[in-house]
């Protein structure tokens, strides 16, 4: 099983206020964009390091960096846009890629309409970013869609994912590691996950 699941009491601060209608678009985002930093540093805790020689004021010493020419973040639009900038505070010289998805609301099957990768992703390890995981229908044809353009080394990164649709990745795709800052319990009859949050693409954007 390669789903991990953050334990830690600033996530569930920040998933309560994160679930509250009262909440403001304006923190939302914050919150979102704060709980993707931690979701990225755990998901980067096996970046492999460079060996450097570093001047400081003293000395030189041995440094250690890492190549963010290795990495890049592909974000599933348009709720993914929102986890952007948290990432991109531990690494900001990946590379950005977008994958364009809708699910269908008859259905609930991801329908693509746009996909623009990075130059060389085959050579990369992704980072694919989505807020919430639901059906996995979204996540998993992403995933698909990056794998058919030579990419082997898939890491994905959601805030709220119900068990099936972490189940619907590791059956489509148990190479994939899933990393989640709160598991809920279930999907409701229209597909949303419960307890859940709403929408996480009205309510980055502002639009309900």
């Amino acid at each position: 099983m390669k789903e991990i699941i953050l334990n830690h009491p600033m996530i569930e601060h920040k998933i309560s206020i994160l679930r509250s209608e009262k909440t403001s678009t304006k923190e939302f985002r914050e919150l979102i964009s704060e709980i993707a930093t931690i979701l990225c540093l755990e998901a980067l805790k096996d970046a492999p390091l460079k060996e450097i020689v570093v001047k400081t004021p003293i000395t030189e010493t041995k440094g250690y960096v890492i190549d963010e020419n290795n990495y890049a973040f592909v974000p599933i639009l348009r709720a993914g846009l929102g986890m952007v900038d948290g990432v991109l505070t531990l690494m900001p010289n990946a590379k950005i890629g977008h994958i364009g998805l809708y699910r269908n609301e008859e259905t609930l099957e991801p329908v693509e309409y746009y996909c623009k990768l990075p130059k060389h992703i085959e050579d990369k390890t992704v980072i694919v970013l989505d807020p919430m995981l639901a059906t996995g229908g979204s996540g998993s044809a992403a995933i698909s869609m990056l794998k058919k353009r030579g990419v082997k080394h898939i890491k994905f990164l959601c805030v709220i994912a119900a068990p099936s649709g972490i189940q619907k990745i590791q059956e489509d795709h148990e190479d994939v590691e899933i990393f989640v800052a709160k598991l809920d319990s279930h999907l409701n009859e229209s597909g949303y996950i419960v307890p859940g949050l709403g929408d996480a693409g009205d309510r980055i954007f502002g639009t309900k």
